[in-house]
């Protein structure tokens, strides 16, 4: 056999099920579940599994704009255009919980790294910091002048980066709450940021089709890719932090090499534009959805690991189980179980990260 060479990324999967476009997909931590959200208002949990059910989770009023599960996968949130955030526990019983503080549709939601907290962005103009246990609101960063479109707290959790259509990139200081920096030669609005996986740089999407790359101890520009033909939506580090994938309106999915700073693969899955796009947490895997309501999973192959047996490719139709939000049953002794679960999961899967 020897060491596996690296091979071009496969479509293995097609999920479909929402009724408008898809806006965020996002892959549990032992990747056994998909999350996706829609403009349709719902969010969908897809099985990875073969012949397994989809759920789909309805209690937001208006377009999910982003969806994420904690970092155990205990929990999933979502965030809408109904000015909400929504906590769910991603089983048959969907019981969620809301977070109001935002005045305008919240286009972000992240977990901290140790699941704690939440950052989210708002067409307020606001970042908000929440934490989870106590389902409290905490505080806000309130300095771009034009909707937020995306805010990530660095891996260490001391960083937020937040990109808005004000044309900058904000980096805050999360204790001080301070704005330390802004980038701002973004020649348009900057649809989504996203930190490198050891923190010491930054990547921006933006509306003037390109992707850029910061350092955030130098406050620096390290590397400027021009390779899409139209706006970038999405972008996703691959977790050795050696390569970027991007979604644009150009209806592609492009794969960097930050190691070579050079364009490695260009993807035609989509009809239309490719709105989001997500590594796995281990990066064998990669999920994109777009404006054609299909969320699709493709096998990573290029970085040449060995992630033993080969998923096989199945086609099959997917039984979707609705559920319905009647009331608001996610009380702090769940959540609070969630997080205890979480801690030990994280416990035992730490040396394995390494």
């Amino acid at each position: 056999h020897g060491a596996p060479c690296a091979e071009d990324p496969s479509l293995e999967k097609h999920f479909k099920g929402h009724r408008d476009a898809i806006t965020s997909v996002d892959f549990s931590l032992n990747k056994k579940q998909l999350a996706s959200g829609s403009m349709d208002s719902c969010l969908m949990i897809w099985s990875m599994r073969p012949q397994m059910r989809a759920y789909r989770f309805v209690g937001h009023k208006d377009a999910v704009m982003c969806v994420q599960f904690s970092p155990s996968g205990h929990l999933v949130a979502s965030s809408s255009r109904d000015k909400t955030v929504r906590l769910w526990v991603p089983n048959v019983k969907g019981e969620s919980t809301v977070f109001k503080a935002h005045t305008a549709t919240v286009r972000s939601v992240q977990f901290s790294s140790d699941g704690q907290s939440l950052v989210t962005a708002s067409d307020d103009k606001t970042v908000k910091v929440w934490t989870v246990h106590r389902q409290k609101f905490l505080f806000s960063l309130s300095q771009h002048i034009n909707w937020v479109r995306c805010a990530k707290f660095s891996p260490d959790g001391r960083l937020i980066a937040s990109a808005s259509d004000d044309k900058t990139i904000k980096l805050w200081d999360k204790t001080s709450r301070e704005c330390i920096h802004s980038f701002c030669e973004h020649g348009g609005f900057v649809n989504h940021v996203d930190f490198h996986p050891n923190g010491t740089c930054i990547a921006a999407a933006g509306t003037d089709n390109t992707v850029k790359v910061w350092d955030v101890r130098m406050n620096r520009l390290l590397q400027h890719y021009q390779v899409h033909s139209a706006v970038v939506n999405s972008l996703s580090f691959h977790p050795s932090g050696n390569y970027l994938i991007t979604a644009s309106n150009d209806s592609t999915l492009k794969i960097l090499d930050l190691l070579e700073g050079r364009l490695l693969y260009t993807l035609h899955g989509h009809q239309g534009p490719a709105t989001c796009v997500a590594f796995s947490r281990t990066g064998d895997f990669f999920a994109s959805g777009g404006s054609d309501e299909q969320v699709m999973v493709w096998k990573t192959n290029f970085d040449a690991a060995d992630y033993g047996d080969v998923l096989k490719t199945q086609k099959y139709a997917t039984n979707t189980v609705s559920i319905l939000e009647q009331r608001l049953t996610l009380t702090e002794d769940k959540l609070k179980e969630c997080l205890e679960n979480q801690q030990k999961l994280m416990r035992r899967a730490i040396p394995k990260l390494i």
